[in-house]
């Protein structure tokens, strides 16, 4: 059994996950990306594709990107 970094949940099928030199145990993919899914500079929501990204900052989408001030970014190319 393994306990889940997030949640606390004792579990018997824990999933180890590292992202560059940061490793965890979670008992399922959603504690592992609240815990390692970078967050939106603006609304804080977790991202879990790739976002948009300035020399700042990352964000969910091109809307977050610039209400925060970044007008070059977009969704689309």
């Amino acid at each position: 059994m393994a306990i889940c970094d997030t949640c606390g949940n004792d579990y018997d099928k824990p999933l180890i996950v590292t992202r560059g030199d940061v490793s965890g145990t979670f008992d399922s993919f959603e504690c592992a990306a609240h815990a390692l899914a970078p967050a939106c500079a603006h609304c804080g929501c977790r991202i879990l594709g790739h976002g948009v990204e300035s020399e700042r900052a990352i964000y969910c989408c091109a809307n977050c990107a610039r209400t925060a001030g970044e007008d070059a970014l977009a969704d689309r190319a």
